[in-house]
């Protein structure tokens, strides 16, 4: 029997529902983490991953924005169930996933897995969370006149997010779920150390119920991805968690002339802890309506 050749993985972006390559055609070498690699410089060959450019990003962009009217105007029971779909997906992926976060993060196979499960449980988690934010977040409020007063959360629009740079899955979905169970789309800046998982969640992502357009993923340099993205006059909102002190100054300058909404980066991010609704409410606009009660009788309002 003679000897099979390797069929090696070959990487590629996510955009509006497609997996282009870079239009540069540039990559890069992502190579495993642990500590014997990082003490001598270069760890083993993984794969090479697309470089994206500023035109790669722009083209996300438009695809998150032609995204949005359908996601945001879909309702909130709907997108819990398409995001508890992409959980149940990773569910039956979970080995290879495990397998990737390990060569990712230099994690052992039982650390990774556990990654792993926190990620699909907080998929489910935020799933749960799509039909009860406007709950806790809206309300009616008393007003001196005959009328109703309802104030309700509604999404803010296209966000850019920078995944976190050292938790190339759990992190990631930390900040990319709350984002779109609120209604909004994403362009999505992976690990620049450790893209590959986000890559593969794509392929997820694809084949599940999500929309294409809802979630765009971007590989390569953060610092040359991200300033096209906090200057571009079409995203609504840039969550820093993925950039450094002096990008994330850099990137808060350029996203205030069009008064983008920013979410900085906290000094130490432990994404293994419980989440909570502090990475959805920075992405939702709060609506509120007047509507007149209607005559007023001797009993009271006909209402």
């Amino acid at each position: 029997m003679s000897e099979r050749l390797s069929v090696l993985k070959t990487y590629k972006l996510y955009v509006g529902g497609k997996f282009p390559r870079s239009e540069s055609g540039r990559v890069y070498e992502v190579t495993t983490r642990t500590s014997a690699a990082d003490a001598a410089g270069k760890g083993a060959w993984l794969a090479n991953a697309p470089l994206a450019s500023r035109k790669d990003a722009r083209d996300a962009v438009v695809a998150a924005r032609k995204a949005f009217g359908g996601w945001s105007g879909a309702t909130a029971y709907n997108r819990g169930q398409v995001l508890y779909r992409v959980a149940e997906m990773l569910e039956g992926r979970r080995a290879q996933f495990a397998q990737e976060v390990a060569a990712a993060e230099g994690l052992s196979k039982s650390k990774a897995a556990e990654r792993v499960d926190a990620a699909i449980d907080r998929w489910v988690w935020y799933a749960g969370w799509t039909d009860k934010i406007a709950q806790v977040l809206g309300s009616a409020n008393p007003v001196a006149g005959p009328y109703f007063n309802l104030s309700s959360p509604e999404p803010t629009g296209v966000v850019a997010v920078l995944a976190p740079q050292e938790s190339s899955l759990l992190g990631l979905v930390s900040v990319v779920a709350p984002v779109i169970a609120t209604g909004n789309t994403a362009v999505v800046v992976a690990s620049e150390k450790s893209p590959l998982p986000a890559l593969s969640l794509a392929e997820v992502l694809a084949t599940s119920d999500v929309p294409g357009g809802v979630v765009n993923l971007l590989s390569g340099r953060t610092a040359e991805i991200a300033p096209a993205l906090a200057a571009h006059q079409d995203v609504n909102a840039i969550d820093l968690a993925g950039a450094d002190p002096a990008l994330a100054k850099e990137l808060e300058v350029a996203a205030a002339d069009n008064l983008k909404r920013v979410l900085r980066p906290h000094p130490v991010d432990d994404w293994t802890a419980p989440p909570g609704l502090d990475r959805m409410t920075p992405f939702l606009e709060t609506k509120t309506v007047w509507h007149p009660t209607g005559a007023l009788g001797v009993s009271g309002s006909s209402y």
